[in-house]
């Protein structure tokens, strides 16, 4: 059913520009030969679910110092058995990861990213991350999971220096998204 669902929000899914779109098509392409394409044990790719959750202002994101990675991410990681969709993946993990409850997931896609681990349980293979945008109230607590060393909210237009580019990435594309009323 996970699987089903992949394809059918991949197939679904505009890509805003021509990297996207390979990316989408790179996706496809994996799932179609890769039965086990979902799970982590998929080499040397498999798909990723995240999500950048901003406050209910959109002005902040919620960001987790990675334990393994040690840099600021948008939090998400693996898909699990229990996983129904891509969307509820990514609304697990970021659940797991911050504690917080009341959190509304966009359904479909903002974007795609495709990034090699270089340290943990899966170095050497690469993450086929599907990066979805959760909105959260902006009273709500969060709490650090054992994955994280930190978890901060920081503004959208003032994000901490040495962030990853695909975490960058992400964050404008929220904020385009915000701009054009599209979420």
């Amino acid at each position: 059913m996970l699987l089903e669902d992949a394809v059918g929000v991949l197939e679904g899914w505009r890509a805003a520009d021509g990297e996207q779109e390979g990316l989408r098509v790179h996706y496809l392409r994996h799932l179609a030969e890769h039965s086990d394409g979902m799970w982590r044990t998929c080499r040397p790719e498999h798909i990723t679910a995240s999500a950048l959750v901003v406050d209910g202002s959109r002005t902040r994101t919620l960001l987790t110092l990675h334990k393994t990675v040690g840099r600021w991410l948008q939090l998400g990681g693996h898909c699990e058995a229990g996983d129904r969709t891509l969307a509820g993946a990514a609304l697990r993990e970021a659940t797991e990861e911050s504690g917080l409850t009341d959190l509304t997931i966009s359904p479909q896609p903002l974007r795609l990213s495709r990034h090699l681990l270089e340290r943990g349980g899966c170095a050497g293979a690469y993450h086929l991350d599907v990066e979805f945008l959760i909105i959260a109230t902006a009273d709500t607590e969060h709490t650090i999971s054992d994955e994280s060393d930190g978890l901060a909210w920081f503004p959208l237009d003032a994000l901490p220096a040495d962030l990853d580019t695909s975490v960058q990435q992400l964050a404008a594309s929220a904020q385009l998204a915000f701009a054009h009323r599209d979420l």
